[in-house]
């Protein structure tokens, strides 16, 4: 059994909070989706039920009042990353949209033949797909960073690779595979050093760890909201003004526009050139009341808690013989795991008889899996709803999966 002074290092007892987290079901796939905690529920249904209406047109009463709190989630965005502006704020419809919308706009303008990206070979299929599709567009070339040892982006390999050719660097700020916390300020420091422009995937890092781009210093930082404990179908885009203002639109269509006549169109300044059509107004919201969630929670705490369920199951799971963890010990709130001669789905199934969901599979990081030398994991991730028990229920399951494969 899990020792229960877990709960008393840093207690979190936010169980009560996720209506779709019934007694006894271990959810332990946070890093794919986050459970939703009732007050963004309740944020989603007011807006729909009581205040819905479109946002920057309308003259009406409604429309007004509901801009004004479109406005004010993009604010409390900004707020959340110590973003210099709100004007630095882009809502996109996730991460993966993010990084194409940079991929498309800067580096397919600003790369030419003979330039290169640099990425790490620990990048989610999002952070890799959108730099192949321009680089063979351009004719750039994408240089792969290797891991250290207990699998981190080797900084010092990327140090040694860097040239002044290197025009962009994509990193993850948190593996969604391995739970590999980036030093991400060193790795902006390196990428500047020859002149690169550098974009941070945070979509594991903003639910667990305190996130301030001032701070880091980086050009981009994207992350979507349902890993944040908000909805699906909204993310963040945030630029450096300089850069945002430089980029051509992403899409056309209304909202995005300053003037439209058929001989030539005019567009509006960033970030409104970037968000064409009607936006995803109720998901705005949505994602305001996570993020109001999250910080009142405290992302120190939220931090500590993970990491101690974590350090717990890597213990337990250190003294079963046929499993072989991966990561880093010190991974942010991410355990992944083989066990010798049963295929992570075979895991994930088994567990699933006895109520604890995990993730299994390449996790959208195939060229990682091939670095592991596997061709799949299996991964529980923990969330703020998460506590012993739920512990106690991944390695009792997977003692089940020994015993039946053994």
């Amino acid at each position: 059994m899990v020792d229960a002074t877990i709960a008393r290092e840093q207690p979190l007892d936010t169980l009560a909070d996720f209506p779709a987290i019934p007694s006894g079901w271990a959810y332990l796939d946070t890093a794919a989706t986050s459970q939703k905690p009732q007050v963004v529920v309740d944020a989603i249904t007011r807006a729909y039920d009581t205040t819905y209406a479109t946002v920057h047109r309308g003259v009406y009463q409604r429309s007004a009042d509901m801009t004004v709190a479109y406005e004010a989630a993009r604010r409390r965005v900004a707020a959340f990353i110590n973003a210099g502006s709100d004007a630095e704020i882009v809502f996109t419809r996730g991460a993966t949209e993010g990084i194409n919308l940079v991929a498309q706009c800067w580096a397919g303008v600003q790369l030419k033949a003979g330039d290169r990206i640099m990425l790490s070979m620990l990048e989610h299929h999002s952070n890799i797909v959108p730099w192949q599709m321009v680089a063979e567009r351009v004719g750039a070339a994408i240089d792969v960073v290797p891991l250290t040892e207990d699998h981190r982006i080797d900084l010092d390999a990327m140090a040694a690779m860097l040239t002044p050719r290197h025009k962009l660097v994509a990193l993850a700020h948190v593996s969604n595979v391995l739970g590999s916390v980036l030093d991400a300020r060193r790795a902006t420091e390196l990428a500047h050093g020859v002149g690169a422009k550098i974009l941070i995937d945070g979509c594991q890092a903003v639910p667990r760890i305190a996130v301030d781009v001032s701070e880091i210093g980086c050009d981009f930082y994207v992350f979507s909201a349902h890993k944040l404990y908000g909805p699906t179908g909204i993310g963040v885009l945030w630029g450096k003004p300089e850069l945002l203002d430089a980029m051509p639109p992403y899409q056309g269509g209304g909202s995005m526009i300053d003037r439209v006549s058929f001989a030539q169109t005019t567009y509006a300044p960033a970030p409104g050139r970037f968000e064409a059509g009607t936006p995803h107004i109720v998901g705005a919201l949505g994602l305001h009341a996570a993020i109001d969630y999250v910080e009142g929670l405290g992302l120190e705490r939220i931090h500590a808690h993970e990491t101690a369920l974590v350090r717990a199951t890597r213990e337990a799971l250190s003294g079963i013989n046929s499993v072989r963890l991966l990561g880093p010990a010190d991974s942010a709130g991410i355990v992944s795991f083989t066990i010798e001669g049963v295929h992570p789905h075979d895991i994930g199934t088994i567990l699933d008889e006895g109520r604890v969901a995990i993730r299994a599979g390449h996790h959208c990081a195939q060229p990682l899996m091939e670095a592991l030398g596997v061709p799949a994991t299996a991964r529980a991730s923990f969330g703020v709803y998460n506590g012993p028990q739920d512990v106690d229920a991944l390695v009792a399951g997977i003692a089940r999966v020994t015993r039946i494969f053994g």
